[in-house]
């Protein structure tokens, strides 16, 4: 099955529901609840016939339920409904109501306690309020959740959890996955996710712009290389290198090298001898940094990875004058704090969450939204690291991130990553593409390591991770022909 960007969108609440406006005047909405009921009761079909409770709530979402629990009764399951309050008459949820046979009862904790499996189908992803009292006290009694949409309480913009969130076994959600799926905590309540066909018409696509995609291949493609490419064409990546942290600016280059870059300089003016005890392909300059930047071939630099205040000072306002194209990171944000303006400039920010609240102000629940504002705020691609990173571009462009685990929280493993994107974008690729592709291939090369992972271990990984990436657009190509 190909791997497209149009695969990879994640659509917010209001987008989904623009979606599903759009979708009614070009179907019967009712065909695609059935159709969602339907997906629903396959994957509990799938779980084996247990005694089942449907929670169902008043809106679509509750329509889902009662088409599922409908269903499942048909097939012999033992399944009971729990309706939270009846549907609005006339609408999808009411027709869908109507073809149950059964009791509904009240909802119940302690009938949600002796279900088997509790299909929780009361509140979808744009859910606006808490979740608590009778409500809560029934999910929190569920054993086993299968969760239609998103777990009840998940907010599925931002993944934040509101009241209280069961966590779900499986989930299953429709036609395309939201961000609140990925976005950390909602995505610890989902379990396994499934995200089904249901049958809604591919001008929706076409007509509903995406704005955010889940971050893996498809969604941007690793440059080939050709038998006419060389060192310059690949790409120069060039650090600035601080005098007493040598060992960041040292794995950003390594970064770069092991991320294919054609050819990688470190600028230290200072303590150059102590950088040239490093790799022997790493090339080290101690020329002044305007005598440096007069080679129009060096477009691409890394600056903040081991540098003091000062240093960022010599540095970082010579090459935005200079109009070349920095990831500014570690020392060059710090140095920043609390005036983001003077990373104007700049083509990617990479910050971790102190770093981002030092120069933005603390991003609260909705930290999609934040990035995006920081994003246009400074005109620049702001990756906000996590074990869920967000890549946000100035024009509202973002990417969720998912495949880092827990061990690549290492020192130096951020600045591993600089120089990764500083290479993708050294060799041609934009920076919001560039960044994206460097998030994935520094998680995956973190996932080939292993645990106990060193920030150097990633160095020797990044090219299997490259080799995966490049893979997973040739079986792509290979499902399309």
């Amino acid at each position: 099955m190909s791997t497209g960007p149009d695969d990879l969108v994640l659509y917010a609440p209001e987008e989904m529901a623009a979606a599903d406006r759009l979708a009614a005047t070009l179907m019967p909405s009712f065909t695609l609840m059935r159709n969602a009921g339907r997906a629903v009761a396959r994957a509990a079909l799938q779980l084996g016939p247990q005694r089942t409770l449907v929670l169902c709530g008043p809106g679509g979402n509750g329509g889902d339920g009662y088409v599922a629990a409908t269903l499942l009764a048909q097939q012999g399951w033992p399944v009971e409904v729990a309706a939270l309050a009846e549907p609005r008459p006339g609408s999808d949820a009411a027709q869908a109501r109507a073809g149950w046979h059964g009791p509904i009862r009240g909802f119940d904790p302690e009938r949600a306690a002796a279900a088997d499996l509790v299909i929780d189908a009361v509140y979808g992803a744009g859910l606006s309020r808490p979740v608590e009292g009778l409500v809560a006290e029934t999910l929190s009694r569920a054993r086993r959740v299968l969760a239609v949409d998103v777990p009840s309480g998940i907010d599925g913009a931002t993944g934040a959890v509101r009241g209280m969130a069961p966590v779900a076994e499986l989930t299953v959600t429709f036609f395309r996955a939201k961000p609140g799926h990925w976005l950390l905590p909602g995505r610890e309540h989902l379990g396994r996710l499934v995200v089904a066909d249901i049958g809604m018409p591919e001008q929706v696509l076409r007509d509903v712009a995406p704005r955010c995609w889940e971050n893996r291949p498809g969604l941007w493609h690793l440059r080939v290389l050709t038998v006419h490419d060389h060192k310059y064409s690949r790409g120069v990546v060039s650090i600035c290198g601080g005098g007493n942290m040598t060992g960041a600016a040292r794995l950003a280059a390594g970064g770069a090298r092991g991320a294919g870059a054609g050819l990688v300089r470190l600028a230290a003016e200072h303590g150059a001898d102590l950088y040239r005890t490093g790799a022997p392909g790493l090339i080290v300059d101690e020329a002044p940094l305007e005598e440096l930047l007069a080679d129009e071939r060096r477009k691409v630099w890394v600056c903040g990875p081991g540098l003091a205040g000062d240093e960022v000072e010599a540095s970082l306002p010579a090459l935005l004058r200079g109009g070349r194209q920095v990831i500014a990171d570690a020392g060059a944000l710090t140095g920043s704090a609390g005036d983001p303006g003077r990373l104007r400039g700049a083509a990617v920010l990479t910050p971790h969450a102190g770093e981002f609240a030092r120069l933005f102000g603390g991003p609260g629940d909705d930290r999609l939204g934040a990035a995006r504002c920081a994003a246009a705020e400074v005109g620049a691609v702001v990756l906000l690291k996590g074990s869920d990173s967000i890549i946000a571009a100035p024009d509202g462009r973002a990417a969720i991130n998912a495949n880092a685990p827990p061990w690549l929280g290492t020192a130096g493993a951020g600045d591993v990553l600089s120089g990764v994107i500083a290479a993708l974008l050294a060799g041609g690729m934009a920076p919001f593409e560039a960044t994206c592709a460097g998030v994935w291939l520094h998680g995956e090369a973190a996932n080939i390591a292993g645990e106990g992972l060193l920030a150097e271990d990633l160095l020797r990984c990044l090219p299997l991770a490259a080799r995966r990436a490049r893979g997973s657009a040739l079986a792509s190509a290979g499902a399309v022909s």
